[in-house]
């Protein structure tokens, strides 16, 4: 697997402002907020879970006790209360993580990717862009859940549907970037649309485990398909007509 660890910024004027401040309030709701993913009742309260969005109505479940395949019996935390809208989780979500992991690789490409896309859409067209692609991308993940059958009791977080649309409106208007990656321990370069398009390739083949009923590893890939073909088709009416 290609892992990104730098692109081409040599053409950057403008100090990407918007992405370090999004960076800055993943990680600062990361660790205050949700405690470093300890702080469950929160992180349960403002996540999107999809049978609120359909019915429009808050559900609150109690903590329960399961047994996995090995015999350990797990605590799910049941769903907490939100407070005003539960359509708003389809914002607060984007700023919520699962844990380290997860929050490490999704800043790492929003680093690598975002201040690209804000240096020529401009502040506040960024901000925007990437916040719509991330409630579409929330809401592909809604739809999905329920088509396929899915449990539509279980949340989901996390920055990949908004970053997943950074991806397509990158590779858009950059596809022959020269991005740095990591391949078998050693440093390459490699066209952005080759390092994403294989980014993109491994969507589509996990995504297919949904299709068979599972969880799919409890990924919501449907939220990174649908945040990518969201910017992808979006990215262009955000462009600037000096820019285009």
């Amino acid at each position: 697997m290609l892992f990104p660890i730098g692109d081409d910024n040599s053409d950057r004027i403008r100090t990407p402002i918007i992405n370090y401040l999004l960076i800055a309030i993943n990680i600062l709701v990361f660790v205050f907020l949700q405690a470093l993913g300890s702080d469950t009742a929160f992180t349960y309260s403002f996540s999107c879970v999809p049978l609120e969005i359909v019915t429009g109505h808050d559900v609150i479940t109690s903590s329960r006790m399961v047994e996995d395949a090995l015999g350990n019996r797990i605590l799910i935390p049941g769903l907490g209360e939100t407070p005003g809208s539960v359509y708003l989780t389809l914002v607060t979500s984007l700023f919520m993580h699962g844990g380290i992991a997860h929050i490490l690789g999704n800043m790492l490409y929003l680093w690598i990717f975002g201040d690209n896309l804000e240096n020529i859409l401009g502040h506040a067209r960024y901000l925007f862009f990437y916040l719509l692609c991330g409630v579409i991308a929330s809401l592909c993940h809604v739809f999905a859940t329920k088509f396929l059958g899915q449990s539509m009791l279980i949340p989901s977080l996390g920055a990949s549907g908004a970053i997943s649309g950074v991806l397509g409106g990158y590779v858009l208007l950059f596809p022959k970037r020269r991005v740095t990656v990591i391949f078998l321990r050693y440093p390459m370069n490699v066209n952005a649309i080759f390092a994403i398009g294989i980014w993109i390739v491994f969507q589509l083949i996990s995504g297919l485990g949904m299709l068979g009923g599972s969880e799919a590893g409890g990924v919501a890939y449907a939220a990174h398909i649908g945040g990518f073909i969201a910017g992808i088709a979006l990215i262009k009416f955000f462009v600037p007509k000096v820019a285009v």
